[in-house]
C-alpha cells in the first residue's frame, strides 16, 4: 500500500489502529477535525452555517421517515477498510443501533452515506467518492451547496458508481435502499448564499 514519489521515496500509509493511538497520545487537538482516508490524515475545514443547517435538516427528516427501519449517525466514523475511516455527515445503517456500541459501522452496514459539500466539493466528488465505491457503499449522496443540487450515486463498481444522477431544487430525492422515504431538495438546501 506504500506509494512511491517522483524522488523514489515511499510514503507509508497510516492504519486505523495507528490513527487511534495517535489520538490517544494527544497528537490531535480536541477541537481538531480530522479523518483518515486511504492511509492519510486529512484536516477537515470548519463547518459553516449552511453546511450545519443541511446536516441538521437531513438528520431530522431522515429520522422522522426512517423510524426503526435503520439507525442514523451524524458526523460519526464509518470504517471502510484498514486504512480509511471517514466521518460522513450522515450515515444510515442497518439496525438495531446497539449493534454499533463496540464497533463502527462498515460498508456492509451502510444503506446510505451523505456528504454535505461546499468547500470540500472536489474532494467529496473525487477521492472520497472513489473510496466509498471501492468499499462497496451501496448509495452515496453529495449535497452540493455550491450548485444547489443533490448528486446521487448508486451501483458501486471498482472505484466509481455505475449510476449517477443529479436532483435539482423543486424535485424530490428518494434513497434507492429506503423505500417510502422521500425528501424535498428545497427543504435540505439552505436559501441562497
Amino acid at each position: 500500500m506504500a506509494a512511491s514519489s517522483a524522488l523514489g521515496v515511499r510514503t507509508r500509509p497510516i492504519a486505523v489502529g495507528e490513527y487511534y493511538r495517535m489520538a490517544e497520545a494527544g497528537i490531535f487537538r480536541p477541537d481538531e477535525r480530522v479523518e483518515l482516508l486511504s492511509g492519510r490524515i486529512l484536516e477537515m475545514p470548519p463547518i459553516g452555517p449552511r453546511h450545519g443547517y443541511a446536516v441538521a435538516v437531513l438528520f431530522a427528516k431522515l429520522h422522522a421517515q426512517v423510524g426503526g427501519r435503520a439507525a442514523i449517525f451524524c458526523q460519526s466514523a464509518l470504517r471502510l477498510d484498514a486504512f480509511s475511516e471517514p466521518q460522513p455527515d450522515i450515515t444510515v445503517v442497518r439496525g438495531p443501533l446497539d449493534r454499533y456500541a463496540n464497533a463502527h459501522p462498515t460498508p456492509a452496514d451502510a444503506m446510505l452515506v451523505i456528504e454535505v459539500a461546499e468547500s470540500t466539493l472536489p474532494h467529496d466528488r473525487g477521492e472520497k467518492l472513489r473510496a466509498y465505491a471501492r468499499a462497496g457503499v451501496a448509495e452515496y449522496w453529495i449535497v452540493d451547496l455550491l450548485h444547489g443540487r443533490i448528486e446521487v450515486y448508486t451501483e458501486p463498481e471498482g472505484d466509481w458508481y455505475d449510476i449517477h444522477r443529479s436532483v435539482q431544487r423543486g424535485a424530490i430525492v428518494t434513497p434507492h435502499v429506503l423505500p417510502g422515504v422521500a425528501l424535498a431538495v428545497d427543504e435540505i438546501l439552505p436559501g441562497s448564499a
